[in-house]
């Protein structure tokens, strides 16, 4: 039987012209991480799955159970990394010296084996930010900033939501119901569900007054759990505070819970606004990264995937390229191609026809075409076409490189 290539399900390609807005997005988003102080770290791919998965199997998140498993030739069990949280605890481990607050940020391919669906993939794209040893709400506002500035650059409107797991903990206890991480992970599910079907499913855990009492509860506002002295509403109280000073807002929601069960504090989750879309999501983990040295090192960070982002952008995508149209002057228009590489501008010769030439920037969203022919040539001048506006400009060589820079 014939052999049909095809993609695997869920393993994303980008082509032009959809891989210039891609970059352009991640070019914004790797500006902004450096603008707030973060370096860039790269880890592996692959992981001693001992690293990647938790101590007990009923307690395993769906992102870990979802990992990638693999044994290599000498039988070792391997995984694919399906986040960069938990790579931290082995980089903190063979390099405990590492200067805090230790600010750091990924930008790379994360697997996980789960259904695919719309904007779902088995391989995308984690852009990540953590602050490791600032145990301070300031890290915490840094982060979600971050993050808010981006969706400004990106013309996006988003809301950041806000919980604390410690409040979550406080607020179920109160209640005297006991399987607190099962109501948490049915609460998450409000947004998804609706509030008759998540009653209906915390009935499992407790019963209807001990429902009844949480629902009451989680109705209130922050300012009720701060008075009341509820663990963990002042850490919100301080974020909200803080973030102000970068001229963001927050939202508190109670029933936020995070999935991943390694959070400690403030947890946090920006959605698209008007809409129950997630684009980011974060919180405070000071128990994760000390793990193997026996030690609590505060932490917190915010992660996104640059596929939602790039998919929601508002972006010029058109290329940065430019394409310098020979019209019988080969010569010249290599020439001129050479001296606009040397002065940073990226550019391509077509040595044919105009109108394949015109189609081909058309196709690839090139901005920026050169016409070079006689005429320009005895003019010393070279015709600068927008291809967008449909603007043409007889340009000197300098002007014409001033221009394109």
């Amino acid at each position: 039987m014939k052999f049909e290539p095809e993609r695997v399900k869920g393993f994303p390609e980008f082509l032009p012209p959809e891989s210039e807005k891609r970059e352009a997005v991640k070019k914004i988003v790797e500006k902004t991480f450096r603008l707030y102080g973060f370096l860039p770290v790269e880890t592996p791919t692959i992981e001693y799955d001992e690293l990647m998965r938790t101590d007990s199997l009923e307690e395993e998140d769906e992102a870990i159970s979802d990992r990638f498993r693999l044994k290599d030739r000498a039988g070792r069990n391997l995984g694919l990394r399906y986040e960069f949280t938990f790579q931290l605890s082995r980089i903190f481990k063979q390099n405990p010296n590492l200067k805090l607050p230790f600010r750091k940020y990924q930008i790379g391919k994360v697997f996980r084996d789960e259904p695919t669906s719309s904007g779902r993939y088995k391989e995308f794209t984690q852009c990540d930010i953590d602050i490791i040893g600032d145990a301070s709400e300031k890290a915490d506002s840094e982060c979600l900033a971050v993050f808010l500035d981006i969706l400004k650059d990106l013309k996006i409107q988003g809301e950041a939501e806000v919980n604390n797991k410690k409040l979550l903990n406080a607020i179920i206890e109160s209640c005297q119901i006991q399987n607190k991480k099962a109501i948490m992970k049915e609460l998450d599910k409000m947004d998804k569900i609706g509030e008759d079907e998540l009653k209906i499913n915390l009935k499992k855990y407790a019963d209807t007054y001990q429902i009844m009492t949480l629902f009451k509860l989680l109705a209130k506002d922050l300012e009720f759990f701060i008075k009341n002295l509820f663990e963990g509403a002042e850490e919100i109280k301080k974020l909200e505070d803080s973030l102000k000073l970068y001229g963001y807002k927050i939202k508190f929601n109670p029933f936020l819970a995070r999935g991943l069960s390694y959070y400690t504090g403030n947890i946090f989750e920006v959605k698209l606004a008007g809409a129950k879309k997630s684009i980011a999501g974060g919180g405070r983990y000071d128990n994760t990264v000390g793990k193997y040295l026996y030690k609590e090192i505060p932490a917190v960070g915010i992660s996104f995937g640059l596929e939602r982002l790039t998919e929601l952008a508002n972006v010029d995508s058109s290329s940065n390229q430019t394409v310098l149209i020979s019209i019988e002057r080969d010569k010249e228009t290599i020439k001129l191609a050479q001296k606009l590489r040397k002065a940073g501008i990226p550019c391509l010769t077509m040595l044919g026809k105009i109108s394949k030439a015109l189609d081909y920037a058309n196709s690839q969203k090139i901005k920026n075409v050169i016409l070079i022919g006689n005429e320009e040539i005895q003019k010393k001048k070279f015709k600068l076409k927008d291809m967008s506006s449909g603007e043409e400009k007889l340009l000197t060589e300098a002007q014409l490189i001033r221009k394109l820079k």
